[in-house]
């Protein structure tokens, strides 16, 4: 089986003009103290529309979606040379019209959405004149759907009369910002675990929908990890998103995609990391050279520099599974184990470049502790870790389901050995004869 990452040359040109706009012209956005979500900024608009239209023209934008969405098509594994590139600036994937989340709400409403909610909430999205949170996780469900228990029943007029849902969401990303919500709520409680749930399109405006408070990461000087509060939400009945029962199936299609794109986003931040480690190595003054010259900061390097290589190729492999199979099922396992491995590596690389950077690198006057936090929040969110690396064990064991060895199996020295000499003895006997 042949493994081939490689694009054609007029790609490699896209990448090429992609690397020096974002460092050029993008980067220096996420320094003004305008947030890239704040759609209604008119300050923010200034600035970026003008810089989304230059993107399009050179038709880069939303690569993520098909022809007839307004994107390109293209497979993972262009979108993932794509991210590593997007990877560190925070207004890259606004820019780009690639931003979470609402690239994966995108795919939803574009895969299940009617007509009617791709006119009202798909079209503005991909335009990027609105965006949307994703309105999942539950202060108590932790890790685990099957525990939620925000409800979405049926209005008094039946299930054409609509829906009303009650219960909260925490970390709904962007909440505060967002002009609609889709909304992950049980609606049928005694169905099996994974046909209990359904998803809605809930406009933020819809009386009863709260935001208790807008949470921050550490560190971040304003929160937009909304905790919203549904009381008595009432929602038509077209805003119900897919099939009743149908959350489940929904969630997997915005969550394989995204999972690669996230892994190589983090490549491009590593990548960033490593060039700060390395420029502090050799430009940092000692008593008898730079520090570059111990033994230690080499080993630091070395190891960033493999442990980024080696992530970035399982990656990328990955995305060209996905692109050979067309079926996320069919790459679960990989999906899994480059989302288990993404954080690891994150948190190696950027402890590594505060340590080199001393005193400077645990400061405010440089990034790398918010980096140190996001390699934290990676092994958090869309599922923590330990999830994650369930799922790979699971997968991997299922071809080795049929084995029933006994107590001293067929791979032990002994029986190997004898099965060598029952192979080759003939031969012996055949050389002894001659002789």
């Amino acid at each position: 089986m042949a493994w081939d990452f490689e694009t054609e040359p007029g790609f490699h040109e896209k990448l090429d003009w992609m690397e020096s706009f974002v460092r050029e012209r993008v980067e220096p956005l996420g320094l003004l103290g305008i947030h890239p979500y704040d759609v209604k900024n008119p300050r923010r608009n200034e600035i970026v529309r003008p810089l989304q239209d230059e993107v399009k023209r050179q038709g880069l934008w939303a690569c993520h979606l098909g022809p007839e969405l307004g994107g390109q098509g293209y497979g993972q594994v262009k979108l993932g040379l794509m991210n590593e590139i997007l990877g560190g600036a925070s207004f890259a994937p606004i820019v780009f019209g690639c931003q979470a989340p609402d690239t994966g709400n995108a795919e939803i409403i574009a895969h299940y959405g009617t007509p009617e909610q791709k006119t009202r909430y798909l079209e503005p999205l991909l335009q990027n004149e609105i965006v949307s949170a994703f309105s999942m996780t539950e202060p108590q469900g932790g890790s685990d759907p099957t525990n939620f228990v925000t409800t979405a029943e049926p209005d008094g007029d039946g299930e054409n009369g609509g829906w009303v849902i009650n219960g909260e969401k925490w970390f709904s990303t962007n909440g505060k910002w967002a002009d609609f919500l889709i909304v992950m709520a049980v609606t049928d409680p005694d169905a099996p675990r994974h046909q209990r749930m359904s998803m809605f399109i809930v406009p933020v405006d819809t009386p009863g929908v709260e935001i208790v408070r807008n949470v921050g990461v550490y560190g971040q000087e304003s929160g937009s990890e909304s905790y919203i509060r549904y009381t008595d939400v009432h929602v038509p009945a077209d805003h119900l998103l897919g099939e009743r029962g149908g959350a489940f199936a929904i969630s997997q299609t915005r969550l394989g995609g995204g999972r690669v794109h996230h892994a190589m986003r983090t490549v491009g931040s590593c990548k960033r990391l490593l060039d700060a480690m390395s420029r502090r190595a050799v430009s940092r003054k000692t008593r008898t050279g730079t520090i570059a010259d111990y033994q230690s900061v080499q080993m630091q390097i070395a190891d960033s520099y493999i442990e980024l290589e080696q992530f970035k190729l399982f990656v990328l492999k990955t995305a060209w599974m996905i692109d050979k199979h067309q079926d996320y099922r069919k790459v679960r396992k990989d999906i899994a184990a480059i989302k288990a491995l993404m954080p690891k590596v994150y948190h190696d690389i950027a402890q590594r470049c505060i340590h080199i950077h001393g005193s400077l690198g645990v400061s405010n006057e440089m990034p790398f502790v918010g980096n140190l936090i996001g390699s934290i929040v990676m092994g958090i969110a869309d599922g923590p870790t330990e999830v994650h690396k369930v799922t790979v064990a699971k997968q991997h064991l299922r071809a080795y389901r049929d084995v029933e060895d006994p107590i001293f199996p067929d791979y032990s020295l002994i029986e190997r050995r004898a099965c060598a000499h029952e192979m080759y003895d003939p031969v012996e006997e055949i050389v002894e004869a001659a002789e």
